[in-house]
C-alpha cells in the first residue's frame, strides 16, 4: 500500500487509480484516510508535472483531463498540498498548458482553495 502513490507518481493508469480507490473506501473512517489522500494528491500533482514535461504536444488529453479532475477532488478534501509540488505543478503547468482549458479551471479552483485566509500556504 506504501507503494502505491509512487507507483501513480510514474505510470497513470485508470487500473491504479482504481485500485486506489479501493484502499480510499476501505479507509473511509479510518485516521489513515487523510494522510492516504495526501499521498494521492502528492502523486497525482507529480504524475501531471512528469506528464506535461514529457508530453509537451498534449497527446494525452483524456488522461490528462482525468488527473486533472482527480486533483481538484483531493485538493477539496484535503485543502493543503506540499508546497514543492505546488509550485512545480504551477510552473510546469503553465509552461507548458497555458491554453488548456481544464488546466486552467483546476487551477482557478485550487488558487481558490489554497490561498484562503486560513490556508497555510
Amino acid at each position: 500500500m506504501d507503494q502505491l502513490p509512487v507507483a501513480l507518481e510514474r505510470a497513470w493508469s485508470e487500473e491504479s487509480w482504481a485500485v486506489a480507490d479501493a484502499i480510499s473506501r476501505v479507509l473511509k473512517n479510518s485516521e489513515e484516510l487523510h494522510s492516504w489522500r495526501r499521498h494521492l494528491l502528492s502523486a497525482c500533482m507529480k504524475g501531471l508535472v512528469a506528464m506535461y514535461s514529457s508530453s509537451k504536444d498534449e497527446s494525452k488529453q483524456e488522461v490528462e483531463r482525468s488527473m486533472l479532475l482527480r486533483l481538484e477532488e483531493l485538493l477539496r478534501v484535503v485543502q493543503e498540498v506540499d508546497p514543492d509540488d505546488w509550485c512545480s505543478l504551477v510552473k510546469t503547468g503553465l509552461k507548458y498548458r497555458y491554453r488548456d482549458e481544464t488546466f486552467l479551471k483546476v487551477l482557478n479552483v485550487a488558487i481558490q482553495l489554497l490561498y484562503k485566509k486560513e490556508s497555510s500556504l
